[in-house]
């Protein structure tokens, strides 16, 4: 089995075990939303009634992630050549707001209660649904969060730890049930506030955590690391440096890297090197090597060596300079160019100002050129 059919493979598997999973919490959340609201209306409890709502939410966004990542696993077209993953992350958008919806319709009816309070009424069969729904969710959130690991779906691992915070707010409802019948205080509505607020909260995080992934985040350390090492594990590379990571999706991971090579290769040695790490890096990581740049490095005069540690040395007296690379001098044109990795704290063109002074007075025979990066990976 070649490796594009290996690729295809772990993606069905993967969207198999979302929907599969997904159209589970679906049915057990509109069944346990249908008894709930029973028991709610029947009790006249609104704690139980907005805990149906919650459940009904859960359903509504299982079904919403059934669609993102049916939509998602389209083929890539002329259009879009990196797919449709980030769908996958729209649907999630959609998820909280339905969410937020909910928490915030919750809430509402919380306050109309404490202010027109009702008394409840509960009896065994209410109490048991109401306790057998908080093992229910235990269970399924479990179930859901493990595959959703497995898969490595953000979707599945956020309904799952949602559905055990359910179990939570169903067992507080539970609580408050046995505390009216023993003393004949109602916490009901309270009780129902409380729910309200931690779903609303719930559909804010979604939101952050959804639109972190849609706008980009920093490049995981542990992921940026090994990358690296894999790239440096060959001996003609004596760095790896701007690697930029691109997410087109769950399990759409792309990106780019300069690499430091030995100026005494040849464009068919770097060609067949490049070609060789890219490969490793798909094979060990899953991230595709878009874009290969390379970094010539001094390696047939001494002399360079000295000036290049004297040039590293005064640019990182800077506590902003976070890092120097890519540093080659040609003593015949009297060129000399070098990468410096900026902190976000300071004003880039200021930075290179100070530098380009501080070249220009400590090497005035060479003509200096300085390119500023940012601090993307660790």
């Amino acid at each position: 089995m070649n490796k594009s059919n290996v690729v295809e493979t772990e993606e069905t598997t993967r969207e198999k075990v979302i929907v599969r999973t997904s159209v589970l919490g679906v049915l057990t959340n509109v069944l346990l939303a249908i008894f709930k609201a029973i028991v709610g209306l029947a009790s006249h409890s609104i704690a139980v009634t907005l805990d149906a709502v919650n459940n009904l939410s859960d359903a509504l966004s299982s079904v919403v992630a059934i669609i993102g990542t049916k939509l998602a696993k389209k083929a890539p077209n002329r259009k879009h050549p990196f797919g449709y993953g980030r769908i996958e992350y729209l649907s999630a958008m959609i998820v909280s707001g339905i969410v937020l919806y909910a928490g915030i319709t919750s809430v509402v009816e919380s306050i109309k209660k404490i202010v027109n309070p009702e008394t409840p009424e509960y009896g065994v069969v209410s109490l048991t649904i109401v306790g057998a729904a908080v093992v229910v969710k235990i269970v399924l959130g479990g179930y859901v969060r493990k595959q959703g690991k497995r898969v490595n779906s953000g979707a599945l691992v956020a309904s799952g730890s949602d559905a055990l915070f359910d179990a939570i707010l169903s067992f507080s409802v539970l609580v408050s049930a046995i505390i009216f019948i023993l003393t004949g205080v109602s916490l009901e509505a309270w009780v129902g506030v409380l729910i309200s607020c931690f779903i609303i909260k719930a559909g804010v995080d979604m939101t952050i955590e959804t639109l972190d992934d849609i706008l980009g985040i920093r490049a995981d350390k542990e992921t940026a690391r090994r990358v690296k090492s894999l790239l440096t594990s060959e001996p003609e590379v004596r760095g790896a440096y701007d690697l930029v990571l691109f997410n087109y999706g769950p399990e759409k991971n792309y990106a780019s890297v300069h690499l430091e090579l030995p100026d005494s290769m040849t464009v068919d040695e770097v060609d067949c090197l490049t070609r060789k790490l890219e490969s490793k890096v798909r094979e060990e990581t899953g991230l595709i090597l878009v874009a290969v740049g390379v970094y010539a490095r001094n390696v047939r005069d001494e002399i360079i060596a000295g000036i290049r540690d004297e040039v590293f040395k005064k640019v990182l007296a800077h506590d902003w300079a976070l890092q120097v690379h890519g540093f080659y001098l040609d003593r015949a044109t009297k060129k000399m160019r070098f990468d410096v990795v900026l902190s976000f704290d300071v004003n880039p063109k200021d930075a290179l100002k100070i530098l380009y002074d501080e070249m220009t007075l400590a090497f005035p025979e060479f003509e200096t050129h300085i390119s500023p990066d940012f601090d993307v990976s660790d």
